[in-house]
């Protein structure tokens, strides 16, 4: 992705139709909004999706998925770091606003190749003139605004301590509906999920779980995967494991380890399962 230019930059203020309404109510609304792309995005039904640097490989791969039944019915508003941001702009098909932490001469350099997507068929937005460079406090602004943009917020990944939980504090304070993956025990980085299921949030394995909240109907079934009688059977022992090592797997499902890593592969060609990492996989 070549820089962007300033000639391609379109400046939006308040009073102008383009403004985002959402965030006209802000005490500290931006007095300027800085947008390349598809501009009417802005007026169409938003809804905001976020995930930290670190989501795990699994959340992420179901990110993507979700992000592409989502975006049936709303643009997505989300970040533009890598890990579960990403995989937003990954699934979302062109219908996603990126928000940046800074100005466009200060785009994060490791997700240049995304975010010439996003350039092309989606919206990037910034609050910040041109040649504004990411501070530190830059980032809970940022988040303030993706909570603020949204109908309503589900965060993919967190940890204890994660700026996605900044973006879910301020949509509870904007009365918005927070939705949440939830994570098995002791995995930290989904902690800060499961502490948003605990306060209230909605829990959500696919797209049908934010519609029904909103009331939406949609088609959302997935295509029928067909399996082998192995590949079912090690996919139903992967479902009850949740988390599970190969070895587990195996032992669970009956078949010998040598067998369980080409099946283990072909499940993951197929899209029902996702490696977690040292020979560990998980359903999708």
């Amino acid at each position: 992705m070549t820089e962007i230019k300033r000639s391609e930059i379109t400046e939006i203020s308040p009073g102008d139709t383009r403004y985002p309404a959402e965030w006209a109510f802000l005490a500290d609304a931006p007095k300027t909004v800085y947008a390349v792309g598809d501009i009417s995005l802005l007026q169409q039904r938003k809804f905001t999706v976020v995930g930290s640097r670190r989501t795990p490989i699994n959340a992420l791969k179901a990110s993507v998925s979700i992000a592409r039944e989502l975006c049936k019915q709303f643009a997505l508003v989300t970040g533009a770091a890598d890990g579960g941001d990403s995989a937003v702009i990954e699934g979302a098909n062109g219908r996603v606003i990126c928000v940046l932490a800074g100005g466009f001469s200060a785009l994060p350099q490791s997700n240049l190749a995304l975010l010439s997507k996003v350039k092309e068929n989606g919206l990037l937005l910034s609050p910040y003139p041109f040649e504004t460079e990411v501070r530190a406090f830059s980032y809970e602004y940022r988040n303030k605004l993706l909570a603020a943009l949204g109908e309503g917020v589900l965060v993919t990944g967190a940890a204890e301590k994660s700026g996605a939980l900044i973006t879910a504090k301020y949509a509870k304070e904007y009365k918005k509906r927070i939705f949440a993956f939830p994570y098995s025990l002791g995995v930290a980085a989904g902690a800060g999920c499961n502490k948003l299921l605990k306060e209230g949030g909605y829990l959500t394995e696919c797209a049908e779980d934010i519609f029904q909240a909103f009331d939406i109907q949609a088609e959302t079934q997935k295509p029928v995967v067909i399996l082998t009688a192995e590949e079912e059977k090690l996919y139903e022992a992967v479902r009850e494991l949740s988390d599970g090592h190969v070895t587990e797997i195996a032992a669970k499902a009956g078949v010998p380890v040598y067998k369980v890593r080409g099946i283990l592969s072909a499940l993951e060609v197929k899209g029902v399962i996702a490696p977690l990492g040292g020979n560990r996989y998980a359903p999708l």
